[in-house]
């Protein structure tokens, strides 16, 4: 059997027969890559580097720049990222009713006009908050259509691999954007959103000419439509949700906290390590978590962030870097597990439950900057900010608990042939 996009695809029955033969298995997982997903990888490089030459120096580019005031910036962040993360679940259900690649060239033509509405921004500078937030709307609607167009043929085994490897070239994206822009995001901000422009216009017109996938029509084929949260898998969304509230406290207050005691170039250097444990790891790692039963994904996700936040606490260099570290291991292993388990137990599109997956990150990462910013307000106060890691730490141990009392309200359900159904209601998943 041939799938347009992922090329040969083998069936699982057919799979364990040819190595019970004798046959050589694939050298790896991603060695069949046919040219739409060798392009859909560069992609998921390129879009990244683009907005992060540019996103993470919003706040100093609306303050400085446009001279908006502290308060004002931290609430159009707030809005930006929660409708970046949360909005994924509209991208998923959009996905379902107009296809994967109409949904993709969809969100990058937003995007693309986002950052034009940065450019305008250098002369109209209230145009800035609408540019910032249609950037995140475009961001909201593509990463749903995306991982479920890279996912789409891939059998049970190799999915793991090629999330992976789109985390993998995401990060890298995000790692190398900040370097390229950082000397230029002040002195020349125009010359730098035209290059961005530019580069997300060439991406968008690669996405055209992506070939189209059987995902690419409504999944219920024309009948009731479903809502939004409809077959959600309780666990892996709640422990999606838990895991981003925790982790967030290490995003949205690390830069504060580590430039107060070492310098903003350390924190970069942090940054980069975590990225670089990302891009590393998690591809190697994905047989291994793939296989890993979901409760010790848990146990090991969760006790790495732990570590990781109560390392923080220290307040040294070597402990930064170590705390750093942890905190990604962790996730790497929650990330990726939430998500192959999400898949698992629902029964909806896989473009549907990666946006189910990215509400409950939108909310964890909303309710992170609320009480994350109480308590490190209050640790300041108090004079030590250290404090605040350990309480992280702590509801590490004391927020997991409650995935346990999930876990008999979401049963795995049976597993059906691929796009068939075994009742009315029942959607067909898109691989």
């Amino acid at each position: 059997m041939t799938d347009p996009v992922t090329g040969p695809v083998t069936e699982p029955g057919a799979e364990r027969a040819g190595r019970a033969a004798g046959a050589r298995p694939a050298r790896s997982p991603l060695g069949r890559l046919t040219a739409p997903l060798r392009f859909l990888l560069l992609s998921s490089f390129l879009i990244p580097l683009g907005s992060f030459m540019v996103l993470p120096f919003m706040s100093v580019f609306l303050h400085e720049r446009l001279g908006m005031g502290l308060g004002t910036v931290g609430v159009v962040l707030a809005v930006a990222s929660l409708v970046q993360f949360s909005g994924g679940i509209a991208g998923g259900a959009l996905a379902d009713r107009i296809g994967l690649r109409r949904t993709m060239l969809w969100a990058l033509v937003i995007r693309t006009a986002g950052f034009v509405g940065l450019l305008l921004a250098l002369r109209w500078p209230p145009l800035a908050v609408a540019a910032l937030v249609l950037t995140c709307c475009g961001a909201a609607l593509y990463l749903p259509a995306n991982k479920a167009y890279l996912v789409h043929g891939v059998d049970e085994e190799r999915r793991p691999a090629f999330l992976s490897a789109g985390n993998a070239a995401l990060n890298a994206g995000m790692a190398v954007g900040p370097l390229i822009a950082g000397p230029f995001v002040l002195s020349s901000p125009g010359w730098l959103f035209v290059a961005v422009t530019a580069l997300f216009v060439l991406v968008t017109a690669g996405h055209s000419r992506l070939p189209e996938t059987g995902g690419d029509r409504s999944a219920d084929g024309g009948g009731e439509r479903q809502g939004l949260l409809t077959g959600v898998a309780v666990l892996p969304f709640a422990a999606n949700l838990i895991a981003f509230y925790l982790y967030f406290h290490f995003q949205h207050f690390l830069a504060v906290y580590a430039v107060e005691r070492a310098s903003s170039a350390f924190y970069s250097l942090v940054l980069l390590l975590c990225f670089t444990l990302v891009i590393v790891v998690q591809p190697l790692a994905s047989g291994l978590i793939r296989r890993m039963p979901y409760a010790t994904a848990l146990v090991v996700g969760f006790t790495g962030l732990a570590a990781g936040l109560a390392v923080l606490a220290i307040g040294t260099r070597p402990a930064l870097l170590a705390g750093g570290a942890l905190i990604t291991l962790g996730d790497i292993v929650l990330f990726l597990k939430n998500d192959l388990e999400a898949l698992a137990r629902s029964r909806r599109s896989d473009a549907v439950v990666f946006g189910q997956q990215r509400l409950a990150a939108g909310l964890g990462a909303c309710a992170s900057g609320v009480v994350g910013g109480q308590l490190y307000s209050l640790g300041e106060q108090a004079g030590s900010t250290g404090w605040f890691w350990l309480l992280a730490a702590v509801q590490c141990a004391l927020l997991p608990p409650v995935l346990i009392a999930l876990r008999g309200r979401d049963t795995v359900p049976d597993p059906l042939p691929h796009g068939s159904t075994d009742s009315p209601t029942a959607t067909p998943k898109e691989t």
